[in-house]
């Protein structure tokens, strides 16, 4: 079941109540909130709404908050690179 991925990227200090109440009703508070509505018709018009405001994205599942952090969270540790003469010189 398809869905869409909604971000808010733009605030909606100073527009009119009527595109606040739609924010609110899609569920983004803070910019760059994201979250995930059934494709729907209803969901589709809301989303129109306030298309100059969000980024939308249609994926397949739905990420939960624990899986959308854990995409976030840079990956643990350090790499260690070696020297290009190293690689051409066995001796290294």
């Amino acid at each position: 079941m398809p869905f869409f991925k909604v971000t808010l990227i733009r605030s909606a200090i100073g527009l009119p109540k009527k595109t606040s109440a739609v924010l609110q009703a899609l569920g983004l508070r803070k910019r760059m909130a994201t979250v995930f509505h059934p494709v729907s018709p209803q969901v589709a018009g809301q989303i129109m709404a306030v298309k100059e405001l969000v980024a939308v994205s249609e994926v397949e599942h739905a990420l939960t908050k624990a899986e959308m952090r854990a995409n976030r969270k840079p990956d643990p540790g350090y790499y260690i690179e070696t020297p290009a003469s190293a690689a051409l010189d066995p001796r290294i």
